[in-house]
């Protein structure tokens, strides 16, 4: 599955605790991540991040597209609610995306660790089904 990762900035080291914590779930997994985000999970914990820009230039929207292409399963956006109410209409944004596409998302490490826990069980493979995905062209063809 494809999972993104986003935190707000005092939000980050709990991200990368999450991740260090779980990195044996998330190392089967596809992982993209807004850019300082991705690139502390991958420094602190070796995992593979395909990272975007910074959410304050537009990672979070780029990570919303990919929603909206299908090509996000999961989103863990760890949010700081008491934080600058500038960033809220990002995060609306993608809760948003996430409801019409029907994908999970976590804005708090509660949600993440149920969400996290319910894909390794096997929980979450209906995304399979209800959302199959392009068999990959080979390179070449």
């Amino acid at each position: 599955m494809n999972i993104a990762l986003i935190a707000h900035d005092k939000k980050k080291e709990l991200i990368v605790q999450f991740c260090m914590a779980y990195c044996g779930i998330l190392s089967k997994h596809n992982l993209c991540a807004t850019g300082t985000t991705g690139k502390l999970i991958s420094e602190q914990t070796g995992l593979p991040v395909d990272r975007f820009l910074s959410g304050e230039q537009g990672g979070d929207q780029q990570i919303g597209a990919r929603v909206a292409y299908n090509e996000i399963d999961m989103v863990i956006f760890l949010r700081d609610p008491l934080s600058d109410s500038q960033k809220e209409p990002d995060v609306n944004s993608l809760v948003r995306l996430c409801d019409i596409h029907n994908i999970p998302i976590a804005t708090n490490i509660a949600t993440a660790e149920m969400l996290i826990l319910g894909l390794d069980h096997g929980y979450l493979s209906w995304r399979d089904i209800a959302n199959p995905k392009p068999p990959r062209r080979k390179q070449g063809y």
